[in-house]
């Protein structure tokens, strides 16, 4: 055969992962597999979970049945008294998304149409709170972005996406109530694999490449490359999407009980700062409204890593993950906001040098046991985190322009002429524990308790220091009515301090927002199957929201935001050829107290939902080799601000993508976002006077070589 299909690739991967879970959880955990015997007399096994293979290796379909994120240790998916989705290898493969909001677009409960095509930041929601700044995670450790300065997310560098919903603090720390996206990183595996690609569409070119093998024949050492550059436009002219990616991971495995893994990337992204039109202006979407050569936002990113495990025997495990890293960044920016006397859309100027080094370590120490037919999992942890920020800004106007026709000045009508040196420094300290007890193979207790202390300091004069602490708590319940079918619940708080240090507070003191989920929620696994279907209803209320004003120069704490509402996520592998996926979110979301009360809180859609389905020609048939598929994405109407002045309208979008194997380990393929090219408002900018549109339709062809 040309090429492989999906059962060869799952048997093959199951191979080349189970020796690298007996070394990651010490012993291995398999069920017992339910044998079957096609048509040609081949033995089918029914699907076989290791433990700990497909936390980190590599998942051979859509479907993830491991998570090392809903409890910080290694458990299937369903024992979880939370919702865990998973964007698998295979799905990103499958979809090839430009950014992680693209990579989460077919997740329940998760928003990330957002901005349109402004591509600053990971811009995404989760069960109705923004996330974006405190809710990204690699590998366990905080991404968190201050002021303006903050990282990317580069999906050629990664393995996998855990996406946690829900208050999260008991375990991670500072965080909004709704969840947390962690990344796991691309790292080494058993065997020696690798692929070179290529990807070209209009104004867009990129190359990459990924391989690694053992180092000697006991496989010790393993190493991996990651590698890309891109070339590349969004809509609007004069807008750049550039990236030059590189990583290394360097595994050590002497002994089933211990291993180490360096973790090493670097990213370099030149990308702009968006664009939006002003309200009521009759200048095509893509109409540049900034000035070119002014409008740029490039950041340069390196961080190294290691995580070390070692297993004691008798139960007991340390795991310690730590990354160093540091981002470098520049912001130039001409934006609009409202008009003059004359009708013409006034621009201000912006440009900002940042950077930040951040320093972050986990420390887990896990003890497993049992007491009869009660199995014990105990968790302790302390966490710290060192950020330490420095922006130097200037702020200014451009020349207003004709909304309908805009005329570019060049440098000489940027006038900057306000300056401002913002310097933070952010220690954090969290100390948890969690026990987790199962009884009869049933009933699954889980109690979480956390303390986080966070201290600021922002050197200006007078030296403004603050020390915010907060003991969070977890408790959850699940059932297993069947080893496939489970019912859980849990009530859940967060802690998130607010960063107050680059905006004035109109009155009082800052205080961090806090707050408290109930959730109830069933899990269910069709006959034991490689699919995944999940439903959960919840209650999450968050106390001292900030907001920006109009200007965005002056932040208030509204009071709070409630969201109550019911998800749908699936993921299924039905067979060798066809894939699903069904995303599903309802969010009755209300603003409790202060100017604002009971209106709907900005950017949070009643209704969002998502379906996604391929399908692989087999064996046989007249178009062997050949996989399509497609998928909609309905992104609910929502209000641009929290008066609730101004309504975004609905709208749905179509992907599609193609794909063909010329031979054996060679494959082309055809992605398209926004097939149909629709045209529709994302969101406003803070007067509500201009539009953000959604991307455009792009169309890219993709040419990959594996071995």
């Amino acid at each position: 055969m040309a090429y492989e299909t999906r059962r060869q690739r799952s048997r093959l991967a199951i191979m080349k992962r189970s020796s690298l879970a007996l070394l990651l959880s010490g012993t291995a955990l398999i069920p017992a597999a339910v044998a079957a015997q096609d048509a040609s007399g081949d033995i089918l096994l029914a699907p076989i979970y290791v433990q700990g293979a497909s936390v980190f290796g590599e998942d051979s379909t859509v479907v993830a049945g491991y998570t090392a994120t809903g409890s910080k240790t290694v458990s299937e998916i369903i024992d979880v008294p939370a919702q865990v989705s998973v964007v698998t290898q295979e799905e990103l493969r499958t979809r090839a998304p430009d950014n992680l909001m693209q990579a989460l677009a077919y997740t329940g409960s998760v928003s990330v149409d957002e901005y349109g095509s402004d591509n600053r930041y990971d811009f995404f929601r989760i069960r109705g709170f923004s996330a974006n700044s405190a809710g990204t995670y690699r590998d366990g450790l905080p991404l968190r972005s201050f002021n303006f300065t903050g990282g990317k997310i580069e999906p050629y560098s990664v393995q996998r996406i855990d996406v946690l919903k829900g208050s999260t603090s008991t375990l991670f720390g500072l965080n909004g109530p709704g969840g947390l996206v962690n990344v796991i990183t691309k790292r080494p595996q058993d065997l020696a694999f690798g692929e070179v690609y290529t990807t070209v569409g209009e104004d867009h070119a990129e190359i990459g490449t990924d391989f690694g093998a053992p180092l000697d024949a006991d496989g010790v050492w393993t190493y991996r490359l990651t590698a890309k550059v891109k070339d590349g436009k969004e809509d609007t002219e004069f807008q750049d999407n550039d990236a030059r990616y590189l990583a290394g991971a360097l595994s050590w495995k002497p002994t089933a009980a211990t291993s180490l893994t360096l973790l090493a990337n670097w990213f370099d992204s030149d990308g702009n700062s968006g664009n939006s039109i002003p309200v009521g202006s009759t200048a095509p979407r893509d109409t540049y409204f900034g000035e070119p050569g002014f409008g740029d936002m490039d950041r340069d990113e390196r961080s190294f890593g290691y995580e070390f495990s070692h297993d004691f025997g008798n139960g007991l495990t340390f795991r310690q993950n730590a990354r160093q890293s540091n981002i470098e960044m520049v912001y130039k920016q001409v934006y609009l906001q409202g008009f003059t006397e004359d009708g013409l859309a006034n621009r201000y100027a912006y440009h900002m040098d940042g950077e930040i080094d951040r320093f972050a370590i986990d420390n887990q120490l896990q003890y497993d046991t049992s007491f009869g037919n009660i199995q014990s999992r105990t968790l302790l942890g302390v966490d710290y985190t060192d950020d330490d920020l420095r922006e130097f800004s200037r702020t200014g106007t451009a020349g207003a322009v004709d909304p309908n026709d805009p005329v570019y000045c060049g440098p000489e009508c940027i006038s900057l002429t306000s300056e401002s040196l913002l310097k933070m420094k952010q220690k954090a300290t969290g100390i948890y524990l969690q026990q987790e007890l199962t009884f009869d193979d049933r009933w699954i207790v889980t109690l979480g308790g956390r303390h986080d202390r966070v201290e600021t300091e922002v050197p200006t004069s007078p030296e403004q220091t603050s020390t915010q602490t907060a003991f969070t708590k977890r408790a959850g319940l699940t059932y297993k009515a069947t080893p496939d079918l489970s019912f859980y619940a849990n009530y859940s708080e967060s802690f998130e301090p607010v960063s107050g240090y680059y905006n004035t507070v109109v009155s009082g003191s800052i205080k961090p927002q806090e707050g408290k989920q109930y959730e109830a929620g069933v899990k269910y696994r069709p006959g034991g199957g490689d699919a995944l279907l999940s439903f959960a209803l919840f209650d999450l209320t968050q106390s001292n929201v900030p907001r920006s004003d109009a200007t965005g120069a002056i932040t208030r704490q509204i009071g709070e935001v409630n969201v109550k509402g019911a998800e749908i996520d699936g993921r299924m592998a039905i067979n060798d050829s066809l894939n699903v996926l069904i995303g599903y979110s309802y969010w009755d979301a209300e603003i409790i107290g202060g100017a604002t009360g009971g209106n709907v809180p900005q950017l949070t859609p009643e209704h969002s939902a998502s379906f996604w389905a391929d399908y692989a020609f087999g064996e046989g048939s007249a178009v062997e080799g050949l996989r399509i598929g497609g998928g909609g994405r309905l992104l609910g109407d929502r209000f641009a601000d929290d008066a609730n002045t101004t309504r975004i309208g609905s709208a749905v979008v179509i992907d599609a993508m193609a794909s063909y194997q010329l031979g054996e380990n060679t494959e082309i393929a055809l992605n398209v976002n926004n097939l149909f090219d629709r045209e529709y408002i994302a969101t406003k900018n803070f007067d509500n006077t201009a539009n953000f549109y959604g991307d455009e339709r792009t169309i890219r062809a993709t040419l990959r070589k594996s071995w």
